[in-house]
């Protein structure tokens, strides 16, 4: 049985060194620079997984062997069995996550690929608030606060693409020692409107997860 290893944003820095061989072959003449790209890709998308040692690390590798477009598609495929989907979570889960909202609005979860989510996230327009649901240290957690819609592109903090961000902001748990009893602070970002597109391009979870600790402690 083939058990998944490679989680969402896994899967996509993969693609994109992927696509990064196939723009080389077209656009490259030179075979010295074209060899240390093939190199560059195969050595990036092994550190992913330094603990592999089977086949699956040779299947991984094998990305320096593509040599067409449709190599790459069948190369992507073969990893398709070894995603790892989002933990599995039901509305009542994520319910408890936000006790105090007692009319929430949940995305519908049966129209989710949960192979492609690093992290949920929903806007409610009602309540003017954002909601991320996380899965860490083999448990969910979550985060809700106000989001400000910018009306303009730049980077996002989570997936660093150029996408329509809107601002996030949510209440620090975190207290200092000594703070006082009405101590408050926000904690913001600018994050992708379009939670769909920011999972389809997050390649590194360290900035969100630093997020997230910044507000939960």
């Amino acid at each position: 049985m083939r058990e998944p290893f490679i989680r969402n944003h896994q899967y996509n820095f993969i693609k994109n060194q992927a696509d990064s061989v196939l723009q080389a072959l077209r656009t490259v003449g030179d075979p010295k620079i074209l060899e240390s790209v093939r190199l560059n890709a195969q050595t990036k998308v092994a550190g992913l997984f330094p603990d592999i040692r089977d086949d699956r690390k040779s299947m991984l590798e094998s990305i320096s062997d593509m040599k067409t477009a449709d190599d790459f598609k069948i190369y992507l495929q073969a990893l398709e069995p070894y995603r790892v989907a989002f933990s599995p979570i039901t509305e009542q889960q994520i319910r408890k996550l936000f006790p105090k909202n007692k009319k929430l609005k949940l995305p519908d979860l049966t129209q989710i690929d949960f192979r492609s989510v690093s992290y949920l996230s929903w806007i409610d327009i009602s309540t003017n608030k954002m909601f991320v649901v996380y899965h860490a240290g083999g448990q969910f957690v979550g985060i809700e606060g106000r989001y400000t819609a910018t009306h303009k592109k730049s980077y996002c903090f989570a997936c660093n693409r150029y996408e329509e961000l809107v601002l996030f902001s949510a209440v620090s748990k975190k207290r200092p020692a000594h703070a006082v009893p009405d101590y408050y602070k926000s904690v913001g970002n600018y994050v992708c409107m379009n939670g769909h597109e920011c999972n389809k391009n997050m390649t590194d979870v360290s900035s969100l997860e630093k997020f997230i600790d910044s507000v939960l402690g």
